[in-house]
């Protein structure tokens, strides 16, 4: 990503760090300057921070680094109260503010915003969200879409980016994708990323990138993907044979790096920070690796794409579906960071992209959390291993 200027955010400081990050990293466990408490949860630190997307994946895990850190923190949920009331333990009594919104009301987002000093945005979709509506023809009913892929991924995030502006926040904080290197792609997704990222920094050229690659976790959709659905079907398709590659990134590694830079938010201004794992896979070995785990034993078959795309038109219209013929297509592309290792730690301090290692998280490998809710698809879950349990 090109270096931001600072003529491009008159009266801030220089987007260049002056420190070493390997020696003064944001301590966000530690008692700050002037801060209520000591330190941490139940204290205020001092900052207030608007989030967008906390129900998701990630954003639970963001929610509680906050909470965890004594941020004032204003959530915004397009939900009822049970779908949010997950995050409420996160926050001290009074130290959350959860306010609905709509991404079509500009003035409600304003309004989750208010006078908070760092906005993050988490808003992303991989499908679109389908209802029905009646027709006065046969069959009577159809689906329309409720919200896009492209509204979710690039209108949002714009609209967000321009109130910044407006309201002249103070940082900006925008979760992209690593798949946004390829502009190219024939995943809709991974080019509405991009076209995300161009839109945000277009409307606040001082944000601050985050690219992770694919998240694994508790409630991923990757291994749990190949889990679910060996229950539910005897073969499993391995798109194009499963070759493409993937990089896996932990997700409260993702978190921790976002809770570094609201520590120290102008430190990584108009600067990007991937987040990847230590080690690449292809899908065939992620499918074979999961299936150790789990000792569910389906048959995995290489399928061309095209051909796995005839389900996946079936699935998609699943309420929360668990394949779409976009992510056929984002399965057949390489999803890895955009250097190597190696080629991020040599590159010059002039217009460096960050990464975990720089803010002093390390990428914790798949091997170490898998096992941990993976083993719930055994049969006898892990007792069936142990004796005296059967």
């Amino acid at each position: 990503m090109a270096l931001r200027t600072a003529a491009l955010k008159p009266l801030r400081k220089s987007l260049l760090p002056t420190r070493a990050f390997s020696t003064e990293l944001p301590r966000i466990t530690e008692r700050r300057p002037n801060e209520t408490g000591h330190g941490g949860r139940a204290s205020d630190a001092g900052v207030k921070v608007a989030l967008f997307g906390a129900t998701g994946f990630l954003g639970r895990y963001v929610s509680s680094g906050l909470g965890s850190n004594g941020t004032l923190t204003y959530i915004g949920t397009r939900g009822d109260e049970f779908a949010y009331r997950h995050l409420r333990p996160h926050h001290e009594l009074g130290r959350a503010k959860f306010s609905y919104y709509s991404s079509r009301d500009k003035q409600s987002m304003a309004d989750i915003i208010a006078d908070a000093d760092i906005v993050i945005n988490l808003i992303g979709k991989y499908y679109d969200t389908k209802a029905l509506e009646n027709t006065d023809s046969f069959p009577f009913l159809n689906y329309k879409v409720s919200t896009s892929v492209w509204e979710a991924n690039v209108e949002v995030p714009k609209m967000i980016a321009e109130l910044c502006t407006e309201m002249q926040v103070d940082n900006l904080i925008h979760v992209s994708s690593a798949a946004a290197g390829n502009v190219d792609s024939a995943s809709e997704w991974a080019r509405s990323k991009a076209e995300g990222e161009k839109e945000v920094l277009k409307a606040y050229p001082w944000a601050t990138i985050v690219r992770p690659t694919q998240m694994f976790g508790h409630e991923d959709k990757l291994l749990n993907l190949f889990a679910k659905m060996a229950e539910r079907f005897p073969v499993i398709p391995l798109v194009d044979g499963g070759h493409a590659l993937t990089q896996p990134v932990y997700v409260d590694d993702v978190a921790r790096t976002i809770n570094r830079i609201v520590d120290d938010p102008e430190m990584f201004e108009g600067r990007r920070v991937d987040c990847f794992g230590p080690q690449d896979y292809s899908y065939a070995e992620l499918a074979k690796f999961v299936y150790d785990i789990t000792e569910q034993e389906p048959t995995l078959s290489d399928v061309p794409a095209e051909v796995v795309k005839y389900g996946a038109n079936v699935l998609q219209y699943e309420g929360n579906p668990m394949l779409t013929p976009d992510m056929v297509d984002l399965w057949t592309e390489d999803y890895l960071p955009e250097m190597t290792a190696e080629k991020y730690e040599a590159q010059k301090q002039l217009g460096k992209v960050f990464t975990m290692k720089d803010l002093g998280v390390e990428a914790t490998p798949i091997e170490k959390m898998a096992f941990k809710y993976l083993y719930r698809f055994r049969k006898g879950g892990h007792f069936i291993l142990a004796e005296g349990y059967h």
